[in-house]
């Protein structure tokens, strides 16, 4: 058996699908751009193998860091579900682009089946710049260096495909990334039991918390990172440790290292994604 030197995971991105600065926005939060802020998603790299999780607008910069600090070619992509900031990067695959030849990508039933019956991403199955690879909910992909990358299904607005997380496992340690769920609440497993059972968890933290934004968040739900931080409230400050906050949408003022909310959750133990954290699975 090969010896395993390193395997890490990379925060390549902590934002909402539509980054920042958006368009039609006028407020201080998109003309204040922060440097090095990405859409939401992750590298996970070893000595053999470079992934991605998702593809996202900005994938280019994405997949250009993730082999530039891996010194390996990207090896495939995990797919979480089909909103904008999570698979549409794959056009920089396509003859347009990149004309890649058979990038492994991985997803869920219903999300191939979208890539395979939809224009222009069936393009790119038709000329073979991809191939898809089948997930099942709970089932673990053994990728090259050791690494395994299990899917969790979680609830969230499923308008064209289902919604996974995913925990991924290296040699010593265990993260979790869900970048999107609905509320914790009308998921079929527990967080708080689930932060036991990993090393790092790399969480929905879109919005900070109730209005926000000016239109009901309700169309939009996801758990108000003061809601997940009242449902931890009881944890100790250990368990606290392993939550990390991303997928910050550009009005979310913990993008900003001096808001005073994001100040005070820090002091209790929690941290907030940038690109280029780097979480070690090995050591």
């Amino acid at each position: 058996m090969p010896i395993i030197r390193g395997q890490k995971v990379i925060v390549l991105g902590n934002l909402q699908d539509g980054g920042a600065p958006q368009h039609d926005c006028e407020l201080g939060c998109c003309s204040n751009p922060q440097p090095n802020e990405y859409v939401s998603s992750l590298g996970v790299y070893s000595d053999t193998s470079a992934i991605l999780i998702d593809a996202t607008p900005d994938f280019v910069i994405q997949a250009k860091h993730l082999e530039h600090i891996s010194r390996l070619p990207l090896k495939g992509i995990f797919l979480t579900h089909a909103h904008m900031g999570h698979y549409t990067g794959l056009v920089h695959l396509g003859r347009e682009a990149a004309n890649t030849k058979n990038t492994e990508v991985f997803a869920m039933p219903r999300m191939s089946e979208f890539l395979k019956n939809n224009g222009p991403w069936n393009q790119l199955v038709v000329l073979e710049n991809i191939r898809l690879n089948p997930l099942s909910t709970e089932k673990s992909i053994r990728v090259d260096g050791g690494i395994n990358i299990t899917p969790l299904l979680v609830p969230h607005r499923d308008e064209f495909s289902e919604t996974v997380g995913f925990i991924i496992s290296g040699l010593r340690r265990k993260l979790l990334y869900i970048p999107d769920i609905d509320k914790w609440n009308v998921w079929n497993q527990s967080l708080e039991q689930m932060l036991q059972e990993v090393d790092f968890a790399l969480i929905d933290g879109t919005f900070l918390k109730d209005g926000e934004i000016n239109r009901p968040m309700s169309e939009i739900p996801h758990p108000f990172i003061v809601e997940t931080t009242f449902l931890l409230d009881s944890l100790q400050t250990k368990e606290k440790n392993k939550v990390w906050f991303t997928h910050f949408n550009h009005t979310n003022p913990v993008r900003f290292k001096s808001n005073k909310d994001r100040i005070k959750l820090e002091a209790e133990g929690y941290h907030f994604a940038s690109f280029g954290t780097e979480f070690d699975l090995k050591d």
